[in-house]
């Protein structure tokens, strides 16, 4: 019998990879196959595109690979040991698959496992960018009709960015700075705002700045031109390795800096000026604590990051988008998704 084959992108070396016909995914006892929707193309693809992912240079991956992390589709096939009634269903998957019986996993943090696999992007673990996927059930997380394939590739995002608004402790009468008005700082600024916060963004071009307001947030600034006002908690969704340190200048003392962004270079802060204006610093790594929560507040229309989603396009478009290329199709926002099943 002939191997059954699927089209999925394959990443071989910096700036080379294609679209092949690679075996298709088998469930494996405890998983599921899922046919694949919706995939959203991420910053950390970007990096592994180029080559400058960390994880590339501290053996956590290697070339090839197969990309694609933010992902919704449908259950078509179930593994040993996996309930039959998983068929059918609509879902989306974490990231982050722990090993399941370290002393982290024990405690619930497997998305800071030290063996954990992560979907697409760590231990050889293929991605979503795919026809389809094979992931542990596990790992899965329903999603309700009110929330289609477009929001249920937003989810994984959305679920980091959740958890960065819900670190600031921001509400009504607290002002928030986020710094970097991408996917995620943008997706931060919406829950910041949902849960009353006075929220301001700082970024670097007249195009991004301009997309934010375009979804009512008035108080947008370029570096430079941040008002002198007291923020409670500043957020740093950014890439760049000077903002860090500007986040922890720019908050209110006993206020909060969170950091969601990850430069690709080290960037430094004073813990001097940490502790002397007592402020309380978090670090977001996953989505994976606030993947329901995210779904929920989708479903609910708490937040609504559709206008995020620029354009949707086939695989066979993914490489120049990699690569840097804008599809000319493209609408003002910053995410790209994909639709394996179109050309």
């Amino acid at each position: 019998m002939s191997t059954r084959l699927i089209r999925a992108l394959v990443l071989t070396a910096p700036g080379v990879c294609s679209v092949r016909e690679v075996p298709a995914p088998v469930a494996a006892p405890g998983e599921v196959v899922v046919d694949v929707e919706r995939v959203g193309v991420c910053g950390t693809d970007v990096e592994f595109f180029t080559g400058e992912m960390a994880y590339l240079h501290q053996g956590h991956a290697a070339y090839p690979m197969r990309l694609g992390h933010e992902w919704a589709g449908r259950v078509t096939a179930v593994g040993d040991g996996v309930d039959p009634s998983w068929a059918g269903r609509r879902v989306m998957g974490d990231t982050m698959l722990g090993c399941g019986t370290c002393r982290r996993c024990r405690r619930g943090h497997q998305h800071v496992c030290e063996e954990r696999h992560e979907v697409g992007i760590r231990n050889g673990r293929p991605g979503a960018l795919a026809e389809q996927l094979a992931v542990p059930v596990g790992s899965l997380h329903v999603l309700p009709d009110s929330v289609d394939p477009v929001l249920g590739a937003l989810v994984e995002p959305g679920g980091n960015a959740l958890r960065a608004a819900r670190a600031t402790e921001a509400g009504v009468g607290d002002r928030v700075l986020v710094l970097g008005p991408g996917t995620i700082g943008l997706l931060v600024a919406m829950f910041a705002r949902a849960a009353g916060a006075e929220v301001h963004l700082m970024g670097c071009t007249d195009d991004s700045l301009a997309f934010a307001r375009s979804l009512g947030f008035t108080h947008v600034w370029r570096e430079g031109t941040v008002p002198d006002l007291p923020f409670d908690a500043v957020v740093d969704a950014s890439n760049a390795t000077r903002l860090p340190a500007l986040a922890l200048d720019l908050v209110e003392p006993a206020g909060r800096v969170v950091y969601v962004g990850l430069a690709g270079a080290p960037s430094r802060i004073d813990t001097r000026t940490l502790a002397l204006k007592d402020v309380t610093a978090v670090g977001v790594l996953s989505a994976s604590p606030g993947l329901d929560a995210t779904i929920k507040a989708y479903a609910e229309q708490v937040v609504d990051p559709r206008p995020l989603v620029a354009v949707t396009v086939g695989l066979d478009r993914i490489g120049a988008v990699l690569a840097g290329e804008r599809p000319a199709d493209a609408g003002p926002g910053p995410k790209i998704q994909v639709d394996p099943r179109l050309g």
